[in-house]
């Protein structure tokens, strides 16, 4: 085999790791999702059917959802998270986004998203930020209105309201589809069994079923 035909291999192979690595291309200008067909679900997306291009409207491609912050849960953290499901407009563009607010004191804890990288933009308060490489080395800072973050696709991040404010963050997401995993909900609230926890975290049995009553929504009724 020549050496040209390897790199070519080589290249295309690259190419092909790339585009499975993000969403797929648009084939047309957008897609408004049609709610009288449902969806068809594959291995790794969601396909939905799109209205003719011709009854699209304005209102399609405009998100009028932000202006003010969620419900606010006991922790302190309110999220508004915007994607094709609410705004029909983002279908097939690659993009979704969110709305954090964070009262005084209050966190977004540690967690990631396994299909997208996030640009998270400060827009009130003193917030403390950051994410934690494979190497486990974290990368944080104070962040104050005006500053920008990215975290890097796949790795574990989090945000701290460290002002004497409420704090309002932005987020955008390089899909629609990012998905969402909280480290102690995925640990402790997902039927890990007990014995592996209670030796990996040194953790008394006692302890571990405090730490299930407090993650895992099932055992909350």
């Amino acid at each position: 085999m020549s050496s040209k035909l390897i790199v070519l291999l080589v290249v295309f192979s690259l190419q092909c790791l790339l585009a499975l690595a993000s969403d797929p291309d648009p084939v047309q200008d957008f897609c408004i999702p049609n709610p009288k067909y449902g969806a068809i679900r594959t291995a790794r997306f969601t396909i939905l059917s799109c209205k003719n291009s011709s009854e699209a409207t304005t209102d399609d491609f405009v998100f009028s959802g932000m202006k003010t912050a969620g419900n606010f849960s006991e922790t302190g953290l309110a999220t508004i998270p915007v994607n094709p499901a609410n705004f029909p407009g983002l279908n097939t563009l690659g993009m979704s986004f969110v709305r954090a607010d964070l009262k005084v004191g209050a966190i977004n804890p540690p967690h990631f998203h396994p299909r997208a990288t996030e640009i998270t933009h400060v827009v009130q308060g003193s917030v403390y930020l950051g994410f934690v490489d494979s190497n486990n080395r974290v990368y944080a800072r104070v962040l104050e209105q005006g500053e920008v973050m990215v975290f890097p696709r796949g790795l574990v991040h989090f945000q701290m309201n460290v002002g004497d404010e409420p704090a309002t963050v932005f987020g955008s997401f390089n899909s629609q589809n990012p998905g969402n995993q909280k480290i102690p909900a995925a640990i402790f609230g997902s039927g890990i069994d007990d014995k592996l926890l209670e030796k990996a975290f040194g953790l008394s049995p006692k302890q571990i079923e405090m730490m299930r009553r407090r993650f895992d929504p099932k055992r909350l009724s």
